[in-house]
């Protein structure tokens, strides 16, 4: 009986190449293998079909009736199997479709959606959804096609890839100051009012490291409690304590003189700013486009 599970489809496409060129010579020059190896593709395909597919004599070779009858079925299935990998491949090069991102209510806010307004328009025929959400999506659950995330990424099985780094600054408003005076040293933290994000592991402990590489690590006390980076940046442009937020965050605010950077000699570790993908082994071409851009612009900011 033929073992057609074992059939390998390279095996057919050779004999179809010798079929349709008249001969081994032929096929071989066609397909840019040596003569020998087409001869030993179709002698194996043949073993497995249990037929012989050619009748070979000195001068010619020809299609046995087992032979014809394989060449007239197989040959428009290949061709059909090779526009099927054709146009799977140039819809992997095309930014058109669907694109659905995920990032933290803040991301999206202050950052995300100001570059995605400029990369929708570079992409008219490309239809996009931003999900913003606090909570740890599943990304195969819900169909988001990359996520970006913001610090320090837990152990996963999805694959990331880090587009930059997120650089976190002591902050609080010039009036505050003007009334609880001016921390000169991670510890002179202690004795002020803190507003703690409870988002993080460890909101009330932070690890200082001097430029000299001196380590210092401080317990600050905190009356004031959100789960909110525009909330923590608001109550300390208002002047409700000191706070750490990311540079990307104060940066207008830095500018404005509503907020000014404490212990700029000191500074925090540095988080990440990651694109995060669901399991698979190809990058559609819209979440490649779109990654690419997003990193262009995050290292131009």
């Amino acid at each position: 009986m033929p073992d057609h599970e074992r059939i390998d489809l390279n095996r057919l496409a050779v004999f179809v190449a010798v079929a349709d060129a008249g001969g081994f010579t032929a096929a071989a020059d066609r397909l840019g293998v040596a003569k020998a190896k087409v001869s030993v593709e179709v002698r194996r395909l043949e073993m497995a079909l249990g037929v012989s597919l050619f009748s070979r004599t000195t001068r010619r070779v020809a299609l046995t009736e087992a032979g014809r009858q394989l060449f007239e079925s197989s040959r428009p299935l290949l061709r059909e199997l090779g526009d099927a990998l054709a146009q799977t491949g140039a819809e992997r090069s095309v930014v058109a479709g669907r694109l659905k991102i995920s990032t933290s209510v803040n991301h999206a806010a202050n950052f995300l959606a100001h570059a995605l307004a400029d990369f929708a328009r570079q992409h008219p025929n490309l239809q996009i959804h931003l999900s913003a959400t606090d909570r740890v999506v599943d990304l195969v659950a819900e169909g988001v096609d990359v996520a970006i995330r913001t610090g320090w990424l837990r152990d996963s099985s999805l694959r990331a890839l880090h587009l930059g780094e997120i650089e976190q600054c002591v902050v609080a408003a010039p009036e505050y100051l003007r009334r609880r005076g001016t921390p000169r040293r991670p510890a002179d933290l202690a004795q002020h009012d803190w507003i703690a994000l409870s988002l993080l592991p460890t909101p009330l402990t932070w690890k200082f490291r001097s430029r000299r590489g001196r380590i210092s690590t401080v317990r600050v006390k905190s009356r004031l409690v959100s789960d909110s980076p525009d909330a923590l940046h608001a109550l300390a442009a208002s002047g409700a304590g000191i706070t750490v937020l990311t540079a990307l965050q104060v940066a207008d605010a830095l500018r404005r003189g509503r907020l000014q950077r404490l212990l700029t000699e000191w500074s925090l570790p540095r988080g990440g700013i990651y694109a995060v993908y669901p399991p698979g082994r190809h990058v559609p071409a819209n979440v490649r486009a779109f990654v690419d851009f997003y990193r262009s612009k995050l290292g131009a900011g």
